[in-house]
């Protein structure tokens, strides 16, 4: 996985997603960078939900941690644990956990999210299944219950300037962040997954426009979870590099080119953010 080439970019190719949501429908790929305590809580959470939708987890571990402790009865679903010999990149890590996957639907999930809100997964696959759906996501809110901008326009200069400088909220739903991304695995396998060449940061935009650019629409489900979401970007200096770096890839990319054309001659593939 990780390479591009030779994946169509527009409709006339797309992958048969409709299926009938089956218990232990999805696989959910976890990534740690030490966030022991954590995924500890997140594994707990899915325990406590006991969701018959999860049907394995794989955690990969990016840096030596000791592994999380299961619960007296033991894991409700399978818990598969991969460690790196050396760190790898944010997209390398998912791509591998979600390798080969034979579960109708594959999910992307943050370790620092909370499942306060309930067992979000059956109404995302449930979403995921209907016809043209290529992603379906869940409400994000932060710890005091306010709800976060996880749904962001296009990341041209200008649409930067508008959201960093000048604290404009967001009109247009382009992409979504990865913090919980869950995709029919066909859709998955067509695209590679994630781009590779993206060490940390604009890896879900670039799958975001991949996936609208090859007809798939991005739906948000009628689930909510809490994520932390601190940017470590705005507080370290390597991070704020990779950053950079990524946007400058992106904006470089034959993909964000005929994003740019598509969103902006089309303005039926255009969603607007809908905020209650």
């Amino acid at each position: 996985m990780g390479s591009t080439a030779g994946i169509p970019l527009w409709a006339g190719e797309d992958v048969e997603t409709c299926f009938s949501p089956l218990p232990g429908d999805l696989v959910v790929s976890v990534v740690s960078h030490g966030h022991g305590p954590l995924v500890q809580r997140l594994l707990d959470d899915l325990a406590r939900l006991s969701s018959a939708t999860v049907r394995r987890v794989v955690l990969t571990l990016n840096l030596p941690e000791a592994p999380p402790l299961p619960p007296a009865g033991g894991w409700p679903f399978a818990l598969q644990i991969r460690g790196n010999a050396r760190p790898v990149g944010f997209g390398t890590n998912h791509n591998r956990a979600l390798a080969g996957a034979t579960e109708p639907c594959v999910c992307v999930l943050n370790p620092d999210i909370t499942l306060a809100c309930g067992d979000p997964f059956a109404a995302l696959v449930q979403l995921a299944a209907a016809p043209g759906i290529g992603c379906a996501y869940p409400v994000q809110i932060d710890a005091q219950g306010r709800r976060q901008d996880s749904e962001r326009a296009l990341p041209t200069p200008r649409a930067l300037w508008r959201r960093r400088a000048r604290r404009l909220p967001e009109t247009r739903l382009d992409w979504v962040n990865a913090a919980c991304l869950v995709l029919p695995q066909p859709v998955w396998q067509s695209l590679n997954g994630f781009d590779e060449g993206y060490f940390m940061y604009c890896e879900d935009v670039d799958l975001c426009l991949r996936l609208r650019l090859a007809g798939f629409r991005l739906a948000r489900a009628p689930a909510q979870l809490v994520h932390a979401g601190q940017r470590a970007s705005g507080r370290r200096l390597n991070h704020l590099c990779w950053h950079l770096q990524s946007l400058w890839r992106l904006w470089n990319s034959p993909v964000y080119r005929q994003a740019q054309r598509l969103l902006a001659s089309d303005r039926a593939i255009t969603d607007r953010i809908d905020v209650p």
